[in-house]
């Protein structure tokens, strides 16, 4: 005689070879992928090809553009520093009148 359980979770009652065969075939079947190397060269393809469809600037936009940032960060060091020695000269004023 074949005994009979309740299987979890379900109101079905089934044989014990029958429960073992359903616990079987539930496991995760692993999906073979490629391997940390495969992934690592088509990624490393992946970024060449996207950066064969960059447009990179001319040269001269380049020195042109450096010029403009060079120039930006002189003006701002100008406007600073002025406002530095302002409230520099400010400073020892009040401290002279004690």
């Amino acid at each position: 005689m074949e005994e009979i359980k309740k299987v979890a979770g379900k109101g079905d009652y089934v044989s014990k070879d029958d429960a073992k065969k359903q616990k079987d075939t539930k496991k995760p079947k692993k999906n073979k992928g490629p391997n940390i190397f495969q992934r690592f060269g088509a990624k490393c393809k992946d970024v060449f090809s996207e950066l064969k469809k960059v447009s990179w600037p001319t040269f001269a936009k380049v020195l042109k553009q450096t010029g403009i940032v060079l120039a930006v960060v002189v003006i701002f060091l100008v406007v600073i520093t002025a406002f530095d020695s302002g409230l520099t000269a400010l400073v020892g004023l009040i401290g002279k009148g004690n």
